[in-house]
């Protein structure tokens, strides 16, 4: 057998152009500096068409650049396996889409839930622009949006830009005695999109907006997003609930008995709100009154868990996984995070299978994260991610290991420079205990990402230069060390889905034909 592997994902990390936006080269990373001084390497493509998305414009994420790392191919993902099921009709043919526009028909009313942006990561507005669309050819007469403002995966105020757009449409919508109109929102990291059951008031707090209409009151969402701004001067993420109120009262709550459409197609921030909908012995928070709704997930979240029961778009079917190979190898794995991005790690690395593939030769362990912002605990759980690593390291049991840090994508998400500075600093720090690990016990470690995020913290837009929240589209490192062996990087353009086809030739197994090619 080859010398075992470590993996360590520093999620969120890429090649900026090294200026005072980039916190990555503005951190002081002794480790990462030596590693790409002195060490084989290359940058990996993490967004756009590497990664299953439509275009080289929309941006990687932690979910689809996952899937590329565990199973060494590219699928149709996100945006890309929703907008082609819009196109070729075969989402409006579902026997889901079909029963929830018949129950609107019906004297119910049809809601929609979603991020409202173009992010391409979550959601993407022209996919409910034509959902909207199609619902007024079928007939319904009552619709409304429940809007997520996003200013995370697009610049950080850009929010009455798709509420303008959505407004428009929705104006064009509102003949024939028909009402389309937006009900109800919030900044994404206020209200209803948690993950990972990190902060269930966030949905609870959703829930009272969306369902019960409770909230404060405005006269439409430009009111309330710049009444907020003007009382708050949050950025979109992060500003508070609204409900749109006409005739004194809360424009249309979702009631008993309506058709309600979740329109992200991400998993992970999708998982909660829908079992809420969803299941009769939910538990988290209390639901008076609550019997039920025809609820539907633009995809569905989790296969195993089946969340939720009921969705418009056909999942890819993701087979061959590193996972697989592995396990039919007999290899013995060990996979650790903290809560943020336990599930990048197991679900999403294993193809969107919840469980192991072998409860044998698996091991995975999950640091429960801390609900506090996170630019004011940049560190984060790095050193306990660490400790347990570097434990099952020293164990000898495992010949695979794979961690996620999450810092520099959680907390570049914040958009505080010096909060994103430290955690980088915490990353390089875990990275050198790691290091020693491997040299102590005789480990091979690769060093990469999923995508980036902490390069980029500014953007230049029209003279302008303001904080960036968003992913970027910047390559991401690929490293090799190994203090026995020289290993050399054949040269390529190389994705995410290179990674697993060469840690399988490096343990000196033979990768499936459906993969991409080894890079060394």
């Amino acid at each position: 057998m080859e010398k075992p592997i470590v993996l360590v994902i520093m999620d969120g990390v890429g090649k900026g152009d090294g200026g005072s936006g980039d916190a990555v080269a503005c951190a002081n990373t002794p480790t990462l500096d030596r590693l790409l001084k002195e060490c084989p390497h290359t940058y990996l493509k993490a967004h756009g068409t590497a990664v299953g998305l439509p275009s080289d414009e929309d941006m990687g994420n932690s979910e689809v650049g996952h899937n590329a790392l565990g199973c060494g191919q590219v699928y149709s993902q996100g945006a890309k396996l929703v907008g082609e099921s819009i196109e070729n009709g075969a989402l409006f043919k579902s026997a889901t889409w079909q029963d929830l526009i018949a129950n609107a028909k019906d004297g119910k009313a049809l809601h929609f839930i979603g991020l409202l942006s173009d992010g391409n990561v979550h959601s993407n507005i022209a996919h409910l622009i034509a959902l909207l669309k199609q619902a007024k050819a079928e007939g319904v007469k009552k619709a409304y949006c429940h809007i997520l403002l996003d200013g995370r995966d697009v610049p950080a105020t850009s929010a009455l830009e798709y509420v303008e757009q959505l407004e428009a449409v929705l104006a064009a919508l509102n003949t024939d005695g028909c009402d389309y109109a937006i009900a109800s929102g919030g900044g994404r990291m206020q209200v209803t999109m948690d993950r990972y059951e990190a902060n269930w008031g966030m949905v609870e707090k959703g829930w009272r907006t969306h369902v019960q209409g409770e909230g404060r009151l405005f006269a439409s969402a430009r009111e309330a997003i710049e009444t907020y701004r003007n009382e708050t001067g949050c950025i979109d993420q992060d500003l508070p609930a609204f409900v749109v109120a006409r005739d004194g009262k809360a424009l249309s709550p979702i009631a008993n008995g309506d058709s309600v459409i979740l329109f992200n197609f991400r998993g992970d921030r999708a998982q909660e709100i829908s079992l809420a909908f969803d299941r009769k012995d939910f538990d988290k928070f209390d639901r008076p009154g609550y019997t039920g709704v025809k609820f539907a997930g633009m995809l569905q979240y989790d296969g195993d868990l089946n969340i939720p029961e009921n969705y418009l778009v056909q999942p890819p079917v993701i087979t061959n996984t590193m996972t697989e190979v592995l396990v039919e190898a007999g290899i013995n794995e060990y996979a650790v995070s903290e809560t943020q991005k336990y599930g990048h790690v197991t679900y999403f690395w294993n193809g969107n299978r919840s469980g192991k593939v072998s409860e044998e030769l698996e091991t995975y362990e999950e640091i429960p994260s801390d609900v506090i912002p996170f630019e004011q605990a940049p560190a984060m759980k790095s050193k306990e991610i660490t400790e347990k690593l570097v434990a099952a390291m020293a164990s000898g049991k495992y010949q695979f290991l794979r961690c996620n840090y999450p810092n520099g994508d959680m907390v570049g998400h914040t958009g505080v420079m010096e909060a994103v500075v430290y955690a980088m600093e915490c990353v390089d720090n875990g990275l050198k205990a790691i290091l020693e690990a491997a040299d102590k016990y005789g480990y091979r470690v690769l060093i990469t990402a999923d995508h980036g995020n902490a390069d980029q913290m500014t953007e230049e837009k029209k003279g302008k230069v303001s904080v960036r929240t968003a992913h970027s589209l910047n390559p991401v490192p690929f490293i090799i060390y190994d203090t026995d062996r020289t290993w050399t990087i054949k040269e390529g353009a190389y994705g995410l889905a290179n990674v697993a086809p060469t840690v399988v030739t490096m343990l000196g197994l033979k990768a499936p034909d459906c993969w991409e090619d080894s890079m060394v």
